[in-house]
């Protein structure tokens, strides 16, 4: 990267190189433009916040609202009519409304109750693993790190298990369209195809409850929260599941592929099983599957590092790069599962304030169980083209960090 103008028209076109490693383009706009106008693909004025202090603060910041409602054309201009439908929810919102939507759904991913969930993890974990092929190549993204939270999710929001791969079909599609017509046609499709699978899950559980998240939701009355409206259940249903499996499943395959890739680092995590934890804090900081947070946009002029955001742009804050501030973090560029200080707190893989990830304490436990039983079963696992290099997701902008595939070999003879 030679110039500040190479390394926005990079970032803002999501060039193929700035996808299979965006790490030095995010370098170079800390280090020249750290809060940077652009004009991607869609054509909103968006700046975009790559230091991890002005990320911090930009993230907690009620100047820039979540409520895309309000920036209404642009968010049309971007993402289509039908995406409105499935948009009710405490990620689009600020304020009372996102205070009472949050606290609605918050106690199903307390501490206590994700590690409730942690048999059937386990469970689930080692059926995947029986059934994989052990001695040749295995896609490991579709035959295990999506499989695995589209389960859990389902399980906790009372999905039929014959209706989940129809569920991971339509959010892929939802995750990979771009700008283009065909794209926008495909999106829509799929987001009309899920908001009809919700509206009749929700019915059927209106008739026949059952012992399950979207079932309490719907039940939920009274109190100083209320009861979520129609609009409000549909949405929050899609976003528990589109969020609730799409980035751990990401996240899975980006620490599967970065410990293999680095076996000093994987040794040290199984020399030392309590390092999990610690472990994948630093992959979650290293090589995150939220590469930027969702879009928010200024309510009023606002100054960060020293550039003006004016009134009605959009805000795109780029956790990745936050996360490989020299500011912030020694050596950001190496992966040191024995990094000191590595708190949950210290990164910013799952965002801060208000809208920090309500599913983190799920995530984080889904990928301690996923990676300690993968390589205790397959400790001699390998990529299966260690020399041909990883093939990242290919997408018209930087919201998912992760791998198009994941080929391993899980017990390779000899």
């Amino acid at each position: 990267m030679t110039t500040i103008q190479e390394a926005v028209t990079a970032a803002e076109r999501c060039t193929p190189e700035f996808r299979r490693d965006p790490h030095p383009v995010y370098a170079h706009l800390r280090a020249a433009a750290p809060v940077c106008p652009m004009t991607p693909p869609h054509g909103n004025e968006t700046y975009l916040i790559t230091r991890y202090e002005d990320a911090r603060a930009a993230l907690s910041d009620p100047r820039l609202s979540k409520d895309m409602y309000g920036a209404m054309d642009a968010y049309r201009r971007i993402f289509g009519d039908s995406s409105v439908a499935l948009d009710d929810n405490m990620l689009n919102s600020d304020g009372p409304k996102h205070t009472r939507l949050r606290r609605l759904v918050s106690s199903a991913f307390t501490p206590r109750r994700v590690q409730a969930l942690r048999p059937r993890i386990e469970e689930t974990v080692r059926g995947l693993l029986d059934a994989c092929p052990a001695r040749e190549p295995v896609d490991l993204l579709p035959a295990f790190a999506f499989p695995l939270p589209i389960i859990v999710i389902c399980d906790l929001l009372g999905v039929p298990a014959e209706d989940r791969s129809q569920l991971q079909r339509l959010s892929t599609t939802v995750a990979r369209t771009g700008f283009g017509e065909e794209f926008k046609r495909a999106q829509q499709k799929a987001e009309e195809e899920l908001h009809a699978f919700f509206t009749q899950l929700i019915t059927a559980k209106r008739e026949q409850p059952g012992d399950d998240l979207l079932s309490a939701l719907i039940a939920a009355r009274g109190g100083e929260d209320g009861a979520l409206t129609q609009s409000e259940l549909v949405s929050m249903a899609f976003l528990l599941m589109f969020a609730g499996h799409k980035t751990t499943a990401y996240l899975i395959g980006n620490a599967v592929y970065h410990l293999l890739s680095q076996p000093q680092q994987l040794r040290a995590v199984r020399d030392d099983p309590e390092l999990i934890h610690a472990a994948v804090e630093e992959l979650v900081r290293f090589d995150g599957s939220v590469e930027s947070a969702t879009f928010r946009y200024a309510t009023e002029d606002v100054e960060y590092g020293g550039t003006l955001i004016p009134k009605g742009a959009l805000v795109q804050i780029a956790l990745s790069s936050a996360n490989r501030d020299s500011r912030k973090f020694d050596a950001p560029d190496e992966l040191d599962v024995r990094r000191p200080g590595n708190a949950q707190d210290a990164h910013l893989g799952f965002g801060h304030g208000s809208h920090y990830c309500l599913g983190a304490p799920l995530a984080r436990l889904e990928t301690q169980l996923a990676l300690t039983l993968l390589f205790d079963r397959f400790p001699r696992m390998a990529l299966a083209d260690p020399a041909g290099g990883p093939r990242w997701l290919e997408v018209p902008f930087p919201a998912f960090r992760g791998l198009a595939e994941l080929p391993v070999v899980l017990d390779p003879a000899g």
